[in-house]
C-alpha cells in the first residue's frame, strides 16, 4: 500500500483519509473528442467525479491549464509572438476553463470559489491565501485561475505553488495516461509503468512528470505527486479511497 511508502517520509501519513488535495487538470483534456475548445460532456464528467470526493468530506482545490484555447509557448515558437504577451493570453485561457468548470460544478450543487492571480473582480476573487484556506475549510471547491500571474511559469508550477501555500497533502495530476512510464507509451510499446518512484529517480532517469520548476517545488517541500488517468470515470474516487492507481512520486 502507498500509505507505508509515504508515511516513511512524512510526519503524517497520506492514506485514504486525505484531508486536502490539489487536483491539476490539463486544458487539452477538456477538448474531449473535439479539436479545440471545451467539450461539454467532458466538463460534466469531471464535475461529477469531483463532486464524489467532495461528498466524502475532502477539501479540494483545482488548477486547470489553458492549452485547449491558447498555449503561450506555442504562440511564441510557432507564431513569433512576444513570450510575455503570449503567456498572459494563456493565463486568460485558464480563467475561461476555470469559469466553465465552476459553472459545471455549481449546476450539480457543488459550492465553488474562483480565485485569480490577475485581478478581474467582476468574475472572480483575487488570490489571497488565507481566504482560499478559509473557503476550503467551509467545504467549497477552490479553483485557482491565471496561473501564478507571471509569464514564464506554467500551470504545473502554479499547481505546485498553490498546493504548498494551502498546505495540501498531495498533488493529483490528472492526465490522459495512467501514470509515469520509462518512455512514451504511445511511441514505445516496451515502455514500463512505474508504480512508485522517488523524486531523485525521476531526475536521474530524465522522466517528464511536470516542468522542472514545478517538480522541484514539490520535491523541496516534501509534497507527493500522483500522476493518474483522470479520463477514466471513477478513478479519482478510487484514488482518494486508497487504490494504487497511477504512479506515486515521493521523497
Amino acid at each position: 500500500m502507498w500509505e507505508n511508502t509515504i508515511s516513511n517520509h512524512l510526519s503524517k501519513p497520506i492514506t485514504m483519509s486525505y484531508k486536502r488535495i490539489l487536483l491539476k487538470l490539463s486544458g487539452e483534456s477538456l477538448m474531449g473528442k473535439k479539436q479545440f475548445g471545451i467539450d461539454g460532456e467532458m466538463l460534466k464528467q469531471y464535475a461529477a467525479d469531483i463532486a464524489e470526493i467532495i461528498e466524502m468530506g475532502l477539501e479540494v482545490a483545482l488548477v486547470i491549464g489553458g492549452g485547449n484555447i491558447h498555449r503561450g509557448l506555442d504562440a511564441t515558437e510557432k507564431g513569433g509572438m512576444d513570450r510575455v504577451q503570449a503567456d498572459y493570453m494563456g493565463m486568460l485561457a485558464t480563467v475561461i476553463n476555470s469559469m466553465a468548470l465552476q459553472d459545471s460544478l455549481e449546476q450539480i450543487g457543488v459550492k465553488t470559489r474562483l480565485m485569480s492571480a490577475i485581478k478581474m473582480e467582476q468574475i472572480c476573487e483575487p488570490f489571497i491565501r488565507r481566504r482560499a484556506v478559509r473557503h476550503l475549510e467551509k467545504g467549497r471547491v477552490v479553483i485557482f485561475g491565471a496561473g501564478t500571474g507571471n509569464p514564464y511559469f506554467t500551470t504545473d508550477t502554479a499547481a505546485s505553488l498553490r498546493a504548498i501555500e494551502i498546505q495540501a497533502d498531495v498533488v493529483l495530476k490528472g492526465t490522459r495516461v495512467d501514470g509515469i512510464y520509462s518512455a512514451d507509451p504511445e511511441k514505445d510499446p516496451n515502455a514500463v509503468r512505474f508504480k512508485t518512484i522517488t523524486f531523485e529517480e525521476v531526475y536521474n532517469k530524465g522522466l517528464n512528470v511536470m516542468d522542472m520548476t514545478a517538480f522541484t517545488l514539490c520535491h523541496e517541500n516534501n509534497l507527493p505527486i500522483i500522476v493518474f488517468d483522470m479520463n477514466k470515470v471513477g478513478n479519482l474516487k478510487k484514488l482518494v479511497e486508497g487504490a494504487e492507481i497511477g504512479t506515486l512520486v515521493h521523497v
